[in-house]
């Protein structure tokens, strides 16, 4: 079965760095793109970035674009999300989700993702 299990979230100060994890089994995982979402407290749950299943095409999202960086390495089934100058805003739990669709481009929306992991906590404070 398809399983989905991040790591590396924590506490961090304003300005500092995270890298996330996101490793991934139970299907053939260079054949479908992947993103990062989060969610804070009372609120809906967001897109944040995804990686093409071929080519390294990225996609960001507006609040987070040129802070951080999503990669993968197919030979390890691992996505990751590297974030740099945090800001308080960041704060949230962060999920990585994978397409639906083998082969599918990326896309935003949450619906056109079926699986996702548990979350990481991701905590940004002065």
């Amino acid at each position: 079965q398809v399983q989905l299990v991040e790591s590396g979230g924590g506490l961090v100060q304003v300005g500092g760095s995270l890298r996330l994890s996101c490793a991934a089994s139970g299907y053939t995982f260079k054949y479908y793109a992947m993103a990062w979402f989060r969610q804070a407290p009372g609120k809906e749950r967001e897109f944040v970035a995804a990686s093409s299943w071929s080519a390294g095409n990225t996609d960001y999202a507006d609040s987070v674009k040129g802070r951080f960086s999503i990669s993968r390495d197919n030979a390890k089934n691992t996505v990751y999300l590297q974030m740099n100058s945090l800001k308080p805003e960041d704060t949230a739990v962060y999920y990585c989700a994978r397409r639906a669709a083998q082969l599918g481009a990326m896309r935003r929306s949450r619906l056109e993702y079926d699986h996702w992991g548990q979350g990481t906590q991701v905590t940004v404070s002065s």
